[in-house]
């Protein structure tokens, strides 16, 4: 009698190797479909990449980057030693940091509220209203925010006082953070939405059937369904802590603000395209990333460890 795993590892040796074959057999025909997209990633993906050896280079536009003088890490070492740097640095995680924690659960309980709704035509009439958001343009978002915290905008009328509010700094980050959410929590409540469809009806009528309050279903039912989601939507976001909109927070940005919004994105605007510091900017910006795939790979390990071993 024969042994059922060795045939099941028999039966995926024998397919391994037909797969291998028709492959040999048709290498042009998978050549022909895979160039034209590995031609264009190389060219839009991995070539820009070669620009990061401005960042080594007093960078002159004249001679280019093979012409400028090497300068090794002599911008790094600029930018560490400023004066500005601790400043620009906590601006930048402080923006994120508190963005991440306090609009990061927002869409999931979005989600968890939209799977309640038992009628249709409710669902997508709130549905549309939390998506419209999303497709306001982020400089039209930030002329809204500044009518509304105008002296005479409607916040002001509301309270009854005179409050300029984007020229205090320790406003900057509520508004900013509780803006985004608005923007941003509807349309990524979608991903959760769709996970919580899967969600199985019959466990749920079970729970029902048994005395489950709203809360141990959403624990027993819910959660599982949907647990994967937000541990890669965590992992992702919190790789991304210290890449900041520069478009918000430059729009945003007032003189009088400047303490709290001058993060390391607006820095590499001023720097770069307004001073012409292009070696410099171009430093810190790398440091910005540098800095971002270190956290993204560090945040993947410890999810790993307190979550079975799942990351990304």
């Amino acid at each position: 009698m024969k042994n059922p795993n060795v045939t099941a590892v028999t039966a995926g040796s024998q397919k391994k190797d037909s797969a291998w074959l028709y492959f040999k057999q048709h290498w042009q025909l998978y050549l022909i479909f895979l160039l034209p997209a590995l031609v264009l990633t190389l060219i839009f993906r991995y070539g820009p990449m070669a620009g990061i050896l401005v960042a080594f280079k007093n960078y002159n536009p004249i001679k280019g980057i093979w012409g400028s003088k090497w300068v090794g890490l002599k911008y790094f070492r600029r930018f560490l030693t400023s004066p500005d740097f601790m400043s620009y640095l906590m601006n930048t995680l402080k923006l994120s940091v508190y963005g991440l924690l306090w609009g990061f659960p927002v869409p999931i309980l979005l989600a968890f509220l939209l799977n309640r709704i038992e009628s249709k035509r409710i669902k997508q009439n709130v549905q549309l209203v939390l998506y419209m958001p999303n497709f306001v343009s982020v400089i039209v978002l930030c002329g809204i925010v500044r009518i509304f915290l105008s002296i005479t905008g409607p916040v002001n009328l509301l309270l009854g006082t005179q409050i300029n509010f984007m020229t205090i700094p320790e406003w900057f980050r509520p508004i900013y953070i509780a803006s985004g959410i608005w923007q941003g929590a509807g349309w990524a409540s979608i991903m959760y939405t769709a996970a919580l469809a899967n969600a199985s009806k019959d466990l749920k009528e079970a729970a029902v059937i048994d005395g489950a309050n709203i809360f141990q279903q959403i624990k027993a039912v819910e959660w599982p369904a949907i647990k994967d989601m937000v541990v890669i939507q965590f992992i992702l976001q919190a790789g991304n802590i210290m890449s900041v909109g520069f478009e918000k927070a430059y729009a945003l940005q007032t003189d009088l603000n400047l303490k709290s919004s001058e993060i390391i994105s607006t820095y590499v605007y001023k720097k770069g395209l307004l001073d012409g510091d292009y070696g410099f900017s171009t430093a810190v910006g790398l440091f910005n990333t540098v800095i971002n795939v270190i956290l993204l790979i560090s945040v993947n390990k410890i999810v790993q460890r307190m979550n079975d071993g799942k990351g990304l």
